[in-house]
């Protein structure tokens, strides 16, 4: 008779995101789907360490007198050093999958390939120019701006992987990354997720007043929503998830919460 296994512990669900979605020197001590669960749900904190590294770097750039450009350029390069550029990998193999116009098959096997193709190419050159430009119009303004952008794009794109990981998004392949995740968050609790996410933005952004919270809460909120048109569109590309889509929808969602911030 085969044992059901032990819940998992908070420290699992904490390892598994960490261990997965950071270079921290976190050992992940489970492997199961329960352990995923737990550990897509702590998504967005490990989006938010990612995020106030950025963010502190940002500031050390800025009182050294870098200057607004160069901080929005060592705040764009930390989550990248503390993913090993794990999402902007994804980001581009999933630009080439999708601008390919092949069927889900070759267009799985092209994003599978080591190299990146032109689609790719493009796409991260772009994403990482917004990235510079938004997070430079925000340290123009002062270091609490640059400092908030940083955090809240950080955590929106990995509150993106929680949604992604709920109840009736399949993996797009049995093996890999997004198989292990997909379809082990339950609905209710990835939009619980989102929920709090939005709702601590708009606390970091309080700070500035009323409308400094509206301000972040709709960031927040429109990245996951682009995070979410991304979704469906590689859902109906590819059949489902993998670990490419994941990346793109962290970079996506936290790329146009950052975008929205720096607006208005």
């Amino acid at each position: 008779m085969t044992e059901t296994p032990a819940p998992p512990a908070p420290s699992d669900a904490l390892r598994f995101a960490f261990g997965t979605l950071t270079v921290l020197p976190v050992r992940v001590t489970r492997w199961d789907r329960a352990a995923a669960r737990g550990g897509m749900l702590c998504a967005p904190l490990a989006g938010l360490v990612v995020g106030l590294c950025a963010a502190a770097l940002g500031g050390a750039v800025l009182l050294l007198g870098g200057g607004p450009l160069l901080a929005a350029v060592g705040s764009a390069a930390v989550p990248a050093v503390l993913t090993r550029g794990l999402h902007l990998d994804g980001l581009a193999d999933t630009a080439d999958g999708l601008g390919s116009g092949k069927p889900a098959g070759d267009a799985l096997r092209i994003m599978k390939r080591s190299d990146i193709g032109p689609f790719g190419v493009v796409t991260l050159l772009f994403a990482l120019l917004a990235q510079v430009a938004a997070l430079d119009r925000l340290y123009a303004g002062g270091w609490a701006y640059g400092a908030l952008g940083a955090a809240v794009a950080a955590v929106t794109g990995r509150a993106a992987l929680t949604l992604a990981s709920r109840t009736g998004v399949p993996a797009a392949r049995p093996e890999g990354l997004g198989a292990a995740v997909a379809e082990t968050v339950p609905v209710r609790a990835a939009v619980l997720c989102a929920v709090l996410v939005v709702a601590g933005s708009a606390a970091a952004g309080a700070g500035f007043g009323p409308y400094g919270a509206l301000h972040a809460a709709s960031a927040a909120l429109l990245g996951l929503a682009a995070g979410e048109l991304l979704l469906g569109h590689c859902r109906r590309r590819f059949g489902g998830v993998t670990g490419d889509v994941f990346g793109a929808l962290a970079e996506s969602a936290g790329l146009a919460a950052l975008i929205v911030l720096t607006l208005g």
